[in-house]
């Protein structure tokens, strides 16, 4: 298959959250913009996150003052773009002595308090346990506490892709580049997706391939990778929620590393992560043996309540590309990014590599990534992105009050549905329920509050094409779905997929 398009100004390659990121600062600063995905959006790193934008507290012990001024800065920027799918997160620090002083930890929290800009969330402080009511071992009677947030890393990709796609970015998934080459002054990239081959021009190449950047150069490109990458393998495990209330929990351990306890969709409390080398197949990465009876030490050696094997629903795991600094320690390697351009001649079309990086910083990771290609697009804009909202944040007094306008508008509308609706959503919601005043104006019930309005909305405005889009990436209800229930969304996704294919060629 052949299509026409134009020379682009910029082709990026990966649809995780750097991807997007830098597509989004590109296209609004007037260069035009071509995303490919290979899978959906988010489907690989950049959903396999413990979900927080944080300033990354541990990063301290390892001198990353760079790093972790430039993520609190980003915190209360991204929690002003985007408070719809960003909150507020307090966490709960256990004191152990033999691990920390009490002073070295205070320390870090009071360089944590003051390292970048806090306006919207609380300082830290130090707190006692009381042995009848704390979840914790009786042992632990004292901590510290401080703020972070939590987010929802999947919508965070595809909020960035939808603003980037409405600023006329080309953003198309399950399409996969399988080479490109220099030719009179340009890219000629050469993808594939299920309909058949087909090539786009571009004045610069973005490689934001995450874990797959080197071997992009090295298999795809022909070329040499300007560093070395390391991968690293984060696990999670997810069980059922196991304390009240809304806190988070930061567990330490012998080994020096960290484990976080996050209360999660309410229902569940989300453990992780882990931190070991991974060298297998990127498309299939598991959580192992290993990393399960490693989380589940840590957190049984802090809480009364113990977990064993059978206690957990879900596992996820994901690996994260970090630039190799020669650490012996996979915990100790730079999460900072390293942003590469080559020419292979004077006046060759420009390759920017992406690597490392985390989801807190992606923001300030694009601007730095656009300030690399400026000599090549002088004409481009200043940047943009700081103050503009992420889509569902424009006119969002506040979460509460868009449920009020839900549960008013849509009359027998359950208030858990509103909730989700709301935070995964913000005032875009509107844009399924226009016109909708009871829930049998969504069309066919699929379960659990997913209706067909807004499935077709995900499939029209998502990019989603599967059950696993939907269930796991849009909406986080592929918790609840049943087999059965699973397969009639398929059933339903595959009428609406030939529908479209039937009126697209009338």
């Amino acid at each position: 298959m052949q299509m026409s398009h134009p020379v682009y100004d910029v082709v990026v390659i990966g649809g995780g959250i750097n991807g997007v990121g830098i597509a989004v600062d590109a296209v609004g600063r007037g260069l035009s913009v071509f995303l490919c995905e290979k899978d959906d959006l988010a489907s690989h790193t950049s959903s396999a996150s413990s979900k927080l934008i944080h300033g990354g507290l541990r990063y301290l012990e390892h001198k990353e003052f760079r790093l972790v001024h430039e993520a609190l800065v980003e915190r209360e920027i991204l929690l002003a773009k985007a408070p719809h799918i960003i909150r507020p997160l307090r966490f709960i620090m256990p004191h152990q002595p033999h691990l920390r002083p009490a002073w070295l930890i205070r320390t870090g929290l009071f360089v944590y308090d003051h390292l970048g800009k806090r306006e919207k969330l609380a300082s830290s402080k130090h707190i006692h346990f009381d042995a009848a009511t704390s979840p914790l071992r009786e042992e632990m009677t004292q901590g510290f506490e401080y703020s972070d947030c939590a987010v929802d890393d999947a919508r965070l990709v595809v909020l960035n892709a939808l603003q980037a796609h409405e600023r006329g970015a080309y953003i198309v998934t399950q399409t996969r580049c399988n080479s490109a080459y220099r030719e009179n002054g340009l890219w000629m990239v050469q993808l594939e997706n299920a309909q058949g081959t087909y090539q786009v021009q571009a004045k610069a190449l973005v490689n934001a391939a995450g874990p797959w950047v080197a071997q992009f150069i090295q298999q795809n490109l022909k070329q040499k990778s300007p560093y070395g990458l390391r991968l690293v393998q984060g696990s999670h495990i997810i069980v059922p929620r196991i304390y009240e209330g809304d806190k988070a929990f930061i567990l330490q351990n012998d080994d020096q590393r960290i484990v976080f306890a996050i209360p999660y969709l309410d229902q569940y409390t989300l453990i992780g992560t882990t931190d070991q080398e991974y060298k297998d197949d990127l498309d299939q990465v598991r959580i192992t043996q290993s990393e399960i009876d490693y989380l589940l030490d840590v957190y049984n050696d802090h809480f009364k309540h113990q977990l064993g094997p059978e206690d957990i629903l879900y596992t996820y795991s994901g690996v994260r590309s970090l630039c190799d600094d020669e650490s012996d320690n996979p915990s100790a390697i730079t999460r900072d990014y390293t942003l590469a351009v080559s020419q292979e001649q004077k006046n060759d079309a420009p390759l920017l590599s992406v690597f490392g990086g985390k989801l807190t910083t992606y923001r300030k990771l694009a601007e730095s990534a656009i300030a690399h290609l400026q000599p090549f697009f002088p004409q481009m804009k200043k940047s943009w992105t700081e103050k503009a909202l992420l889509p569902g944040a424009e006119n969002l007094i506040s979460i509460e009050l868009l449920m009020q306008q839900i549960m008013q508008s849509v009359e027998d509308v359950p208030f858990q549905l509103a909730s989700r609706w709301a935070h995964a959503y913000g005032t875009r919601v509107w844009r399924f329920l226009k016109d909708v005043s009871t829930t049998e104006e969504l069309g066919e019930d699929l379960g659990h509050g997913l209706f067909a309005k807004e499935v077709d909305y995900l499939v029209d405005q998502e990019w989603a094409r599967s059950s696993q889009d939907i269930l796991w990436r849009r909406s986080k209800l592929g918790f609840q779905f049943t087999d059965d229930e699973i397969q009639l969304l398929d059933q339903y996704l595959l009428k609406l997929h030939l529908k479209r294919s039937q009126d697209t060629a009338a």
